[in-house]
């Protein structure tokens, strides 16, 4: 099989976006050095990955809460696996030996927070999916940042997709992620992970640990009340759904304005964003000026540009805005016709 139609069988199997990654490259060029995520630490007779893209629908970012884009958030991780195993299993079949990589995965023995044998956002960035955003998601240009995606590795040597060298993110100019993070964890193309977890892991595992350490610590009356709290549900709804457990907060996914989605469905309902405070545009400006005067920025980096884009945006979203507009006004000359 060819890199064609690999990727053919995976949008046949309904996958949104397909992209495939060169083993060595991802070797080569580890998300950080010091603690790399690459192939060969999982399989060292592995060529390619195949980096397979589910869109979250966008209806879940027009709610009034969360609970939506949360529970959808496990049933597009269990769609994209099955297509990301079947995918897998017929390669097998036809003689190459290919898994799926979990795509939500932690190590405690490497670096510290969330962080697996692979990372699928410099995974998909390397298959040629999109670019970094400011708030350091992928963000492709058919479906911004609401999106998940898994890796399949293969001892099938295909060809890979070229990255993208076009920052998708407008950046700096924009800094609507960075605006409507309730935590204000969003960096220059980087984010404070711990900040970001109270928000976006409300029941996750840390949180869950320091409730449960202080529910022990507690006496009689204290631990029949805390049985009876928002919390041991919110947990134990965690366990059962996912929900709240990571994911919690979609608040960077909902602004963001790259992708069809967002101009279809998501540019009114999110135009005015509350969380924005003159703290934040204050932040957005020394972050603007300080690209402009070429400062050392760490996200920026000699390393890091790799997958924020080289060449720096250059209108991406803003073709694509008036390419949709322009698909809109055919369709309603057509309506019209009929």
């Amino acid at each position: 099989m060819d890199s064609e139609q690999v990727k053919d069988l995976a949008r046949d199997l309904g996958a949104d976006l397909v992209g495939i990654a060169s083993a060595k490259t991802l070797n080569a060029f580890p998300p950080d050095p010091q603690w790399p995520q690459t192939p060969e630490k999982i399989l060292k007779t592995c060529k390619s990955v195949i980096v397979v893209v589910q869109h979250i629908p966008v209806a879940a970012f027009r709610a009034k809460q969360n609970i939506p884009v949360q529970y959808l958030d496990m049933l597009v991780l269990r769609r994209m696996d099955r297509i990301a195993y079947k995918l897998a299993d017929t390669l097998e079949r036809r003689g190459y030996p290919s898994f799926v990589t979990a795509a939500q995965e932690t190590d405690w023995h490497m670096k510290s927070a969330s962080y697996g044998y692979l990372s699928t956002r410099h995974l998909g960035i390397e298959a040629g999916l999109g670019t970094f955003g400011l708030e350091v998601n992928i963000l492709t240009p058919e479906f911004g940042p609401r999106v998940y995606l898994t890796g399949i590795l293969t001892e099938l040597e295909l060809e890979a997709d070229a990255p993208m060298t076009e920052q998708v993110c407008i950046g700096e100019s924009c800094s609507r992620c960075l605006y409507s993070c309730p935590t204000d964890a969003v960096e220059h193309f980087g984010i404070n992970k711990r900040n970001c977890a109270v928000e976006a892991q409300e029941f996750g595992f840390m949180t869950a640990t320091n409730y449960f350490r202080d529910f022990c610590d507690g006496n009689k009356d204290k631990k029949k009340s805390d049985l009876k709290s928002r919390d041991v549900f919110g947990f134990w709804q965690g366990l059962l759904r996912v929900v709240g457990s990571f994911g919690d907060c979609p608040r960077c996914l909902a602004v963001c304005p790259v992708g069809n989605d967002y101009h279809a469905f998501l540019a009114g309902p999110q135009k005015i964003i509350p969380e924005k405070t003159s703290e934040k545009m204050a932040k957005a400006k020394s972050f603007k000026e300080a690209r402009k005067n070429g400062e050392s920025i760490a996200g920026l980096d000699d390393w890091n540009i790799r997958w924020v884009g080289s060449d720096g945006y250059q209108g991406i979203v803003a073709r694509q805005m008036q390419e949709f507009k322009k698909a809109q006004k055919d369709k309603e000359r057509e309506r019209e016709g009929k």
